[in-house]
């Protein structure tokens, strides 16, 4: 059976026109999918209201992240493609300065921002093929808990934090090593916030806002469907 399929599969190629053999060999068209596995980092640039009502001149901090990141492209036409990514991380969020700067590390939540963008890619049928995006995110917060110097200060802490909605912008490359893998590098803007709500046991219900509006750094290899 596979004899039979390389052979059916051999006769149709060499039927094919040449011009279409030679469009084949590199570059990207409509109806194309890219599938890409990058790994990112994620660096947040948060700002921060106060913690209130407790320490209303306090800040709070996230950190970086690095995680694998997998994201398909369709290509509606030879050069609009429309991506969808999906990954999540786990960030630590800590004080900055005074009570809670002491305790240092408050507590973590994993993130989960599916986004989809449109993108434009220019030089289609290159090897080398930038592209320029744009499109929407729905963020998630999801498992968050408070650290143990946080509980050991306060008493048992709960921890939430709202999701949001927002905008994104990209910018990338691919860079065709054979005829269907290429080499990637992405970078993305993701507006994004979240309002967190501390139940403590010592001192109440504690709030603060958070403006997270990472940068998310990729790198990796994609495969053409």
């Amino acid at each position: 059976m596979k004899t039979l399929i390389a052979l059916a599969a051999a006769g149709l190629i060499a039927a094919l026109p040449a011009g279409a053999q030679t469009r084949d060999e590199t570059g990207i068209k409509a109806g194309d999918v890219l599938v890409r596995l990058r790994t990112i980092l994620v660096a947040p640039n948060e700002k921060s209201n106060g913690i209130h009502p407790a320490f209303p001149g306090e800040k709070v901090k996230l950190d970086n992240a690095v995680m694998p990141e997998i994201d398909a492209t369709y290509m509606v036409t030879d050069t609009i493609g429309l991506e969808l990514i999906a990954s999540t991380t786990k960030h630590d969020f800590s004080g900055v300065s005074g009570t809670t700067g002491s305790i240092g590390r408050l507590g973590s939540t994993w993130v989960l921002p599916p986004t989809l963008t449109a993108q434009y890619h220019f030089n289609p049928r290159g090897k080398l093929r930038p592209y320029l995006g744009a499109g929407v995110n729905y963020t998630m917060f999801w498992n968050e808990k408070a650290s143990g110097g946080l509980q050991g200060a306060v008493g048992k802490t709960r921890v939430r934090m709202s999701d949001s909605f927002g905008w994104a912008a990209q910018a990338g490359m691919d860079v065709d090593l054979t005829r269907k893998i290429f080499l990637n590098l992405d970078v993305k803007y993701i507006d994004m916030r979240t309002d967190v709500r501390l139940d403590t046991a010592a001192i109440g219900t504690q709030r603060t806002r958070v403006k997270v509006n990472p940068l998310v750094f990729g790198l990796g290899l994609g495969v053409r469907l």
